[in-house]
């Protein structure tokens, strides 16, 4: 009987012990940039808007710089874009993602040949 193996990669920055950004937040800056909101961001990843809300306000807080601009309501309503670290911090983490999935690429045949 073949049986399937998998070698997976994930990987979170924590601070302080405690989970701070990964694949979802990347997601997340991902679709805010794209959408220009953070309804439509959490909406996007079938995601609650105060889940949504509570992860922007993380990164925002715990980041060196914030990490998403919030614009308040008015004719045209609010929105959100990503201030220029939160545009590097996601281009960095996408990359980082791209190059460490290359190497397990690499070594997975191998590797799971032990197993």
């Amino acid at each position: 009987m073949d049986t399937q193996k998998e070698l997976r990669l994930r990987c979170w920055i924590d601070i302080d012990g405690e989970r701070f950004f990964g694949p979802g937040r990347a997601q997340l800056l991902h679709h805010i940039d794209k959408e220009g909101s953070i309804s439509k961001a959490a909406k996007a990843m079938g995601m609650s808007y105060k889940k949504a809300w509570s992860m922007v306000d993380d990164m925002n807080q715990k980041g060196q710089k914030p990490y998403v601009n919030l614009h308040k309501g008015g004719n045209k309503g609010g929105g959100a874009e990503l201030t220029e670290t939160g545009k590097m911090v996601l281009e960095f983490f996408q990359k980082l993602m791209v190059e460490l999935n290359s190497t397990v690429k690499k070594k997975e045949k191998e590797f799971l040949d032990l197993i």
